[in-house]
């Protein structure tokens, strides 16, 4: 295996809950050395779900990094969740991932969270190829998939697999650029035989494959000069102008098989070997240079500045903490200092891992445009940059959604305070989606999640994998506050305290940003210039934040919303303190936020439905009195698909609702959509609760 630019793939397997992306990956695994048996999720003896929790449920719930090698290449390769419940887990993978494997039923097509992972891999400039699994379920179809990727996902989706058969009759695919049928020879997949394509399947497989070379010539302008002048071009030539093309984004080559039946894997892994970018084949990061805040690309070489991004953490009982990071460019070594712009702060790497899921191997070295984890390090978090202190430059982080839900949690004893605190601290610190804060009424701590699913598995480790025995309370619809109008308000505190006066006159003005935007907070420049001592500026920007996290009409934390100091007023320059100022901060800005027509804002769940079609009036009754809206409706061969916005306060208890309403014929699925202001009955019944 070798370990230049040249040979590595760093790729993510993504896809809707259930469409088979850990069997995949397991697969995947068997067929290139790594294991010597066929895992399987419902036996729970995979690789890549290795945490109890997973094994028990069948779903991943962690992204499992892990590194195994195809035809001399180094593939690091990260399975991740489908439930929406951990979105974050696909978030920071794509954020770091050159390219992606989607995977897709044959049978359900582009699902709900499937455009969802698509649209984050847009966000990230990740090229992609795609593979229709299941081929072997029963109301499989090939064509029906494909034709939803490109209507659905806007992709430029082109087959270069085509399947023999389907469902019981599915036999294998058709390689198109070799234009051989592959015959599988053993159970396991491991020996096969590429022969003739039969005649039944010859017409379909030659009129596929003049759709791809077509395709090519309008994706790629050196292939169309080419094919122009000789449309029998080689497989060399077809399939460098699929790299060219997918490297582009311009292109989408479509797989089939059926990963547990041990069909399509290996044609899917020289897939990504073929046409998936090295590291170096991707557009260069760009970074902010600290010193001089310019924007500045990072190059992928060994001998670049150091730049790698940390973007997971994880507990490991033996080594403690462990930092994923991606090296963008330069070399990071056993026993370096490495300095952190977050923090402004050098910190020593003691170890250098290769993870192989839950297994480590230490390395002295990672280059430029690999993967791997480091020990050792004490402050740095999800998103952090590691870099050299000459040459400072800041990555782009990753983008962690709002809570939607939270539940109290408390220790059994007191006894077991601290050590819930810590537990608490290390989860928080793994998951960015895992908040903790107090209610400054009651003295609560809330654990705040994605979801019921995602409390359960939290509250879970907290048990098992922690050892901490807690109380929790039931979850809660996790709201927010924000201001739909500008506000202002001059405040002066003026206070004797231990003896000395503290006195200090802010006026603070509230603005709201747009949905999605979250907090900002900050001292305008005409009022820095007017502070008696500089240091200030960050006493009252610290306290806007806090009174932001506090919210004014039902202590929820407040969001899309803008505080900024525009103007003070120094009395006594000697009474001026750290106190007076940010106690002004904090009052001045709940006047403001009270002036501008503050509101309550709710999580709105998108619902995806599927259902016989009898029941669809139930179902859209049900909805309406829920506070929902449908969205749209489509057959999907012979189900109803419903699409749907719903408050997520109404959603407590709807697997229930939906299987009594259809008998148990009815399935869903839901993503966290937006968050929008409830309505003045609803607001009144919270506040008043």
């Amino acid at each position: 295996m070798s370990t230049g630019s040249d040979n590595i793939r760093n790729i993510g397997i993504v896809a809707h809950i259930d469409a088979g992306k850990t069997t995949t990956t397991e697969r995947i695994l068997f067929y290139a050395g790594m294991t010597h048996r066929l895992g399987n999720v419902d036996e729970g003896n995979t690789v890549t779900d290795w945490m109890v929790q997973e094994r028990e449920r069948g779903i991943t719930i962690t992204s499992a990094a892990i590194t195994c090698a195809w035809r001399g290449t180094q593939i690091n390769l990260i399975d991740t969740p489908g439930h929406v419940d951990f979105t974050i887990e696909v978030e920071r993978a794509l954020r770091v991932l050159d390219g992606a494997v989607g995977v897709f039923c044959a049978v359900g097509g582009v699902q709900p969270q499937s455009e969802t992972v698509w649209r984050q891999a847009n966000r990230y400039h990740v090229a992609r190829i795609a593979f229709v699994n299941k081929m072997d379920r029963m109301g499989a179809d090939f064509g029906r998939a494909v034709s939803e990727m490109r209507v659905k996902l806007g992709a430029n989706a082109v087959p270069v697999t085509i399947p023999v058969g389907a469902s019981a009759d599915y036999a294998g695919e058709i390689d198109l650029i070799t234009r051989k049928y592959r015959r599988y020879l053993d159970a396991e997949g491991k020996t096969f035989e590429d022969v003739a394509v039969p005649a039944e399947m010859a017409d379909e497989a030659e009129a596929a494959r003049e759709a791809l070379l077509e395709s090519l010539a309008e994706s790629d302008e050196a292939f169309m000069e080419a094919y122009l002048d000789n449309p029998d071009q080689s497989e060399e030539a077809i399939r460098a102008a699929v790299r060219r093309a997918v490297i582009a984004q311009t292109m989408v080559p479509v797989f089939c098989g059926s990963s547990l039946r041990n069909r399509g894997v290996q044609a899917l892994l020289d897939g990504v070997v073929d046409y998936l970018p090295a590291p170096h084949e991707r557009p260069a990061p760009v970074g902010t240079h600290m010193k001089t805040e310019a924007p500045t690309e990072v190059a992928c070489t060994p001998e670049a500045p150091l730049s790698a991004l940390v973007f997971k953490v994880a507990t490991d009982p033996y080594v403690g903490r462990l930092f994923f990071v991606r090296v963008y460019g330069g070399t990071l070594k056993r026993g370096q200092q490495v300095y952190n712009p977050r923090t402004k702060k050098r910190e020593r790497v003691m170890k250098l891992l290769r993870v192989r899921s839950d297994e480590e191997e230490e390395l002295e070295t990672l280059s430029a445009g690999d993967i791997g984890a480091v020990v050792g390090l004490k402050a740095a978090t999800t998103g952090d940059t590691l870099c050299v202190e000459n040459a400072p430059i800041a990555l782009m982080g990753v983008t962690a959604p709002e809570p939607v839900m939270f539940m109290a949690v408390e220790p059994k004893t007191t006894a077991d305070k601290d050590r819930l605190q810590e537990a608490l601290g290390n989860l928080a610190a793994e998951d960015p989606t895992c908040q903790i804060r107090t209610d400054a009424e009651t003295g609560q701590t809330i654990l705040c999640g994605m979801g019921e699913l995602h409390l359960e598995i939290l509250v879970d480790r907290l048990r098992r994998e922690f050892k901490v025995p807690a109380n929790t309370g039931r979850p809660m619809v996790s709201y927010y506050e924000t201001v739909t109008a500008v506000g202002r308000a001059t405040f002066t505190f003026d206070r004797e305290i231990a003896g000395k006066r503290h006195v200090a006159t802010v006026t603070v003005e509230v603005t709201p940003l747009e949905r999605g935007k979250g907090r900002q907070a900050g001292v305008s420049k005409a009022a820095q210039k007017r502070l008696p001592r500089p240091e200030f500026c960050d006493t009252i920007t610290n306290a806007l934040f806090d009174a932001i996290a506090t919210g004014v009409l039902a202590r929820y934390p407040m969001t899309d919303v803008k505080a900024e100091v525009v103007d003070c007023a120094i009395m006594d320059e000697e009474a001026a303190s750290d106190v007076a100022f940010r106690s002004a901060a904090v009052m001045g800005f709940r006047d403001a936020a009270q002036a501008a027509q503050p509101e309550l804002l709710e999580p709105i769940m998108s619902l995806d439905i599927v259902t016989p079609p009898e029941y669809v009036g139930d179902i859209m009754g049900d909805i309406n009195g829920r506070r929902g809206q449908v969205r749209d409706m489509e057959m999907k061969g012979d189900l109803q698909n419903v699409r749907a916005s719903v408050p997520l306060a109404e959603l407590f208890g709807y697997a229930t609702a939906i299987r009594s309403l259809s008998r148990g014929r009815a399935s869903y699925t839901m993503e966290t959509g937006a968050f929008a202001v409830v309505p003045r009955a609803v607001k009144e019944e919270l506040l008043n609760r």
